[in-house]
């Protein structure tokens, strides 16, 4: 009986080392190491696999929000990990998969992701869905999602906008897809596709679209509040911070634009294309054009505090550091006050990086689904950059009590 239980075991072993192997055989990566990111003030917090096929998939998209870090790939495999841990929440399949998917987003009770004609809307703590839409025209963007509507772009340069507690109710019923009209809220049409995800703020929306406008529409009534015209389309997302939206276009520009009556606070003129996000950490604005590096500039006022010619994305801020891409692969560290380069780590096989404003954390993935999440050697608990009021209260330890003897006690001795 022994005998047969060790051949059982060294099957099983077997078995999983197998696994291993080929798994590792198939991503042949190297987690960095803990004493090349200590060179930099670094440290690795956790690493995690994705739930995917490994041998045919490949990551289509990583987001997040202070809570958890969202992994879709092209399969339509979906997996939710703490954003502090790595630990795995839940993963699940969406769709029939090789679908055109967008980046998820959330709000506090749902995560939604547009896949194909559909929107799938996902519990945020327990993974189920709780219901699935068919969309009336193909997204062009991820949707934006408060707690009461949920609004999209699409192709044909619409904007929807569903009512939430209506798409449940309709769901309850078992009636959707047939009366998803019901639910529908609005429709807001524009001449060409929309090109970046709605924000929300205000009581308004804003979105740009290829027509080489930045709109405004009340959330409410579809009443269009502003509306703000380039020379050249507007290709990049759109970045925000305390009631401003900076927008970077094909003409060569960056504009502030006061997110309330679409005036122009400043502009700069960055010389080469803007295809990416501008990013907002604190009072700077950093703003990556067509290889042309990374400039700084003032939050207030535009004015252009440095700048650094080898960077090619953003991947996240510290209080000190910029990290950054550049065309190879590479994590390259910047000095915050001056973009004075620190050093660079060769991260090639990690090729999936969120640009993440949200916090002081870097997420880095291979394509076939292995995260790393790196931080500030002993920065344990996240900085909350685009939303400062959402940082928790972190309990205040009180002083160790010092037991003093008192004056009896002295007069005793």
């Amino acid at each position: 009986m022994l005998r047969k239980l060790m051949s059982l075991s060294i099957v099983a072993l077997a078995a999983l080392t197998s696994n291993v192997f080929a798994q590792g055989s198939k991503q042949e990566t190297q987690l960095p190491a803990p004493r090349l990111l200590a060179r930099y003030g670094l440290e690795r917090a956790w690493w995690s696999q994705a739930t995917m096929n490994i041998y045919r998939d490949k990551i289509a998209h990583m987001s997040a929000d202070e809570e958890n870090l969202y992994v879709l790939s092209t399969g339509g495999a979906f997996t939710a990990l703490d954003a502090e841990t790595g630990r795995k929440r839940f993963s699940l399949q969406l769709g029939r998969g090789d679908s055109p998917s967008y980046p998820a987003v959330s709000n506090d009770d749902l995560v939604l992701v547009n896949a194909g004609m559909m929107m799938y809307a996902i519990e945020k703590k327990k993974g189920d869905v709780r219901w699935s839409l068919e969309l009336p025209s193909q997204p062009s963007t991820s949707p934006a999602v408060d707690n009461l509507h949920i609004y999209y772009g699409t192709l044909d340069g619409s904007i929807f906008a569903f009512d939430i507690k209506q798409i449940e109710k309709l769901h309850n019923a078992n009636r959707l897809p047939q009366w998803t009209e019901i639910a529908k809220k609005w429709r807001f049409k524009t001449a060409a596709e929309v090109t970046t995800a709605p924000i929300i703020s205000f009581g308004v929306i804003n979105f740009a679209s290829r027509d080489k406008s930045l709109y405004s529409v009340s959330r409410l009534e579809r009443k269009l509040q502003w509306q703000f015209e380039t020379n050249r389309p507007i290709s990049a997302p759109l970045g925000r911070s305390s009631g401003m939206l900076f927008l970077g276009t094909e003409d060569l520009n960056v504009f502030a634009i006061d997110q309330e009556k679409g005036s122009v606070r400043w502009q700069f003129v960055a010389g080469l294309p803007i295809r990416k996000q501008p990013r907002v950490i604190e009072d700077d604005v950093y703003v990556f054009p067509e290889n042309g590096g990374v400039h700084a500039l003032s939050r207030t006022n535009g004015f252009q505090k440095a700048w650094s010619p080898a960077p090619s994305d953003f991947v996240a801020a510290t209080k000190t550091v910029l990290l950054t891409s550049d065309d190879v692969g590479s994590l390259i560290v910047l000095a915050r006050k001056d973009l004075a380069t620190i050093g660079a780590i060769n991260l090639s096989d990690y090729k999936v990086r969120y640009g993440n404003d949200l916090t002081d954390r870097a997420y880095l993935a291979t394509k076939t689904g292995l995260v790393i999440c790196v931080r500030e050697i002993g920065h344990e608990f996240p900085t909350y950059h685009l939303y400062p009021e959402r940082q928790p209260i972190l309990p205040e330890l009180a002083p160790e009590e010092t037991t003093e003897p008192t004056a009896a006690e002295n007069a005793a001795q």
